[in-house]
Order: structure tokens, then sequence, then C-alpha cells
């Protein structure tokens, strides 16, 4: 079984908006519809993984686990090549909901602009300009003086997979004080994450992923992998990124352990769903 540790009860609102089998048949028509864009799978920005198979994957995440509404104003912080956006294009109402995304790499942006907005026209990509060691080492914004270029309360679901994955414990605060500003009150943040508790960092079960043997950085929270730049693959110690939430004004709703740790679980990463002033 998955290990997810439900910090509240939930509200009839987290139910999936639609049923089940619904979501079953929509991810496998999203596996099988070559009529969707896809990037080159030689392209730096996709990722681990198939890209099809993963965006169609968290997809069902993004609506068993977020509760993500089909009319939702959603927000994408590290859209990257849209892998988490092709499969949204199937799912959000076109009439009511809209999606953003917003990535440092450039050519990323690009191609989803040519190959999803053009198409899908609630579907937005621009370009921040955020500096990052590995992804954009020559960029304008210091990602401590991160501000994202939306208004208040303007999106009440907020993505962000693989982000803190690659974020020092300082910018992570940052990003999660503007993700609180962003999201409307009852709007929601999925995040994926590495937590390196005992289980994780002992290897406790001898199954943990062979490519995240972190090792604690110094004193402080971070975990990183020693063979490895520090920004490629980042842990934190178990309850950082909680006391981080609640310090931005999240709430935690429920996290969720995955199975690069060693332990069966329906996702590969640590997962969180957090709210903002609890639930709608």
């Amino acid at each position: 079984m998955t290990d997810v540790v439900a910090l509240k009860r939930p509200e009839p609102e987290t139910s999936p908006a639609i049923p089940e089998a619904q979501i079953d048949w929509l991810t496998q028509s999203i596996l099988k519809n070559r009529f969707l864009p896809s990037p080159d799978p030689s392209s730096v920005f996709v990722g681990d993984g198939d890209f099809r198979a993963v965006g169609a994957e968290f997809l069902g995440h993004f609506i068993r686990i977020g509760g993500l509404p089909l009319h939702a104003q959603v927000l994408d912080i590290g859209s990257g090549i849209g892998r988490m956006a092709v499969p949204l294009t199937q799912y959000l109402d076109p009439a009511k909901a809209r999606y953003c995304g917003i990535d440092p790499v450039v050519d990323g942006v690009n191609w989803c602009r040519k190959h999803i907005s053009s198409r899908y026209p609630n579907f937005e990509f621009r370009h921040l300009d955020i500096a990052h060691e590995l992804y954009n080492p020559r960029g304008a914004i210091n990602g401590l003086r991160l501000s994202l270029p939306f208004p208040d309360k303007s999106f009440d679901f907020i993505i962000m997979t693989s982000v803190v994955t690659h974020l020092p414990s300082d910018e992570v605060k940052v990003y999660l004080a503007e993700v609180s500003r962003v999201l409307a009150p009852g709007g929601r943040l999925l995040m994926t994450a590495f937590i390196v508790d005992d289980i994780a960092a002992r290897n406790r079960y001898g199954k943990r992923d062979p490519r995240l043997a972190f090792e604690r950085n110094g004193n402080g929270p971070c975990w990183f992998v020693p063979e490895l730049p520090p920004l490629a693959a980042v842990g934190f110690e178990n309850g950082f990124l909680d006391r981080a939430l609640a310090g931005a004004g999240l709430t935690v709703e429920t996290r969720s352990f995955g199975h690069w740790r060693g332990t069966k679980a329906a996702h590969y990463q640590d997962m969180f769903v957090a709210t903002q002033g609890g639930f709608a």
C-alpha cells in the first residue's frame, strides 16, 4: 500500500471531480492518442521516464490526490517542456479553466507555445528568467528574490513537480511564500519532493533507488547525492517541508511517501497536498 499520511479529514470537495473509471479511461486515452503533441525524446528537458506515460500518471495524481477540478485556474511552476500540460489539455474545461506554465528554460517555453498554446488557447507559457546553477546559470533573477508575475489569489491549483528537488532550502521558503500569495483561499498546492527520514537514509528495506544515496549536507536540512552536482537531486530532512509550508501559511492536508525510498507506492517521489486557508 502507498504510505499516506492524511493530516486532515477531507471535505467532499477533495473527492475526484470525475468517477474512477473515467480517470482510468482518460489516462489510457492520453497514452494512446498519437495526435497529442510530444517533444523529441532526445530533448534534455523531457526528464526521466516516458514523456506521455509520466504525464498521464500525474494527471491521475492531480485528480485523485489533489482533487483537481475541471474548471481550475492552474499554475504549473517548472512547466518544462509540457509534460504535465499536455495531459491537462484533455481534462481541463476549455471554456472555464485556465493553465499557466512558467519555467526558466526558454527552449521549453517556446516549444510549449508552438505546440500546445497554438492548439489550446487557454494554455499559456511564460519564461521566468530565474537563475539556477544547472538549468539557467545566467538567469537574471536571483531565486531569493523570486516574485511570481501574477496578482494575489490568482490560482486555485498550483503544481510543483520536481521543483523543490532542485532547490536549496532558503529558496524553497521563498517559492512557498509566493505560492501562498497567488493561491486563492481554499486553493491547493500539489508538490513532489524527497523526504529523507530514517527509512530512506539507512535504506532500511534495501530497495531504495540506488541513484539517490543521499548524504546530509552539514547540519542543514538538505541532503545531496555525493557524486552529483548538489542541486541535481535535493532531499530534505523529515519535517522541514512541513514547517516551510506552515511558515508560508499553507496547511498540509496529505503527505504521501513515494517508492523511491524502497516502499510500495503509487508514485515515485514523495508528495504533499497543502491548502490555502484550509479547505474551500
